[in-house]
């Protein structure tokens, strides 16, 4: 299995390319937009750069993995004589099962197909294919050149031999693979997404200001990055989505999305991608934190 093509150049699909092209690979980068495209690579240029800056590849080693993609606006045309085909399209439950259909019509017979989906069920994406065998989850979590775990999900229908093969993919890859069920939010996000849900209500409860529930969170609990900080690098939109698919899966209202979370999604408030969310990432904003160093 050498030849891979990734579907979506966002952030996730950009950071998937990379780790396939980087660990030898050949990858086909798929979207519909070219502007997205060239901001794909870009990104993973700039990573790169990154990374030798610190050391840790050589320059040599940067332009191999950028030479290990091509990229590609046709599905049709991109997913020729891959292997696998990893989805990583937005968090749309229709746009993923016509990414399916369309991916089922136009790759080989033995190609397998995965989702890097965060809770949608493996099941109901594999059921829209004629291979409901070869579909399987591959959750990578953000960012996907750094982290090291991926959630593998078996669909009902998943086989055993695509599980195995798919495991030690990911292990070539230099990921910690894990095997999961298919339910509603998997094991990451039907533990996390509660917790960041629950740490919105207490922000719109009034118990404590932003800062202070992240303060709390990272000193008291040793976490990295405090949940509404983390809510935002996700994507508010995101968390909103999962939380919506956990919600009609389980018709347990302790998923149910804070009303905050909600209306800041109404307002145009996503986090980061946005530049504001719980917290301001805004070019003014960065200014002033910039000016404030010479203050």
């Amino acid at each position: 299995m050498k030849n891979i093509a990734v579907i979506g150049a966002g952030t996730m699909g950009n950071g998937i390319a990379h780790t396939f092209a980087q660990s030898g690979f050949k990858v086909q980068l798929i979207d519909i937009s070219e502007a997205s495209l060239e901001k794909g690579i870009a990104t993973i240029s700039k990573n790169l750069d990154r990374m030798v800056s610190k050391e840790k590849i050589s320059e040599t080693n940067k332009n191999e993995t950028l030479d290990n993609i091509t990229t590609f606006t046709s599905i049709k045309e991109g997913v020729k004589s891959v292997n696998l085909v990893v989805e990583a399209a937005t968090e749309n439950i229709d746009l993923k099962l016509k990414i399916f259909k369309q991916l089922d019509e136009a790759c080989n017979e033995d190609t397998i197909l995965a989702t890097n989906t965060s809770s949608i069920s493996i099941t109901q994406i594999a059921a829209v294919t004629s291979r409901p065998k070869q579909v399987i989850g591959m959750h990578f979590m953000n960012p996907v050149p750094i982290m090291k775990l991926v959630e593998i999900i078996r669909g009902y229908n998943t086989s055993d031999s695509v599980t195995e093969t798919i495991m030690e993919l990911s292990k070539k890859l230099g990921k910690v693979p894990t095997e999961v069920n298919d339910y509603p939010g998997f094991v990451a996000n039907r533990i996390l997404m509660p917790m960041l849900n629950e740490s919105i209500e207490t922000l719109y409860n009034g118990v404590a200001g932003v800062n202070e529930i992240d303060t709390v969170m990272k000193l008291g609990m040793a976490h990295p990055m405090g949940p509404l900080q983390l809510a935002d690098f996700i994507g508010l939109d995101v968390c909103l989505s999962i939380l919506e698919v956990m919600y009609n899966g389980f018709k347990n209202p302790k998923y149910a999305p804070c009303p905050l979370l909600v209306n800041m999604i109404r307002a145009g408030k996503l986090g980061v991608k946005s530049g504001e969310g719980f917290y301001d990432y805004s070019e003014s904003r960065k200014a002033e934190k910039v000016a404030s160093q010479f203050s």
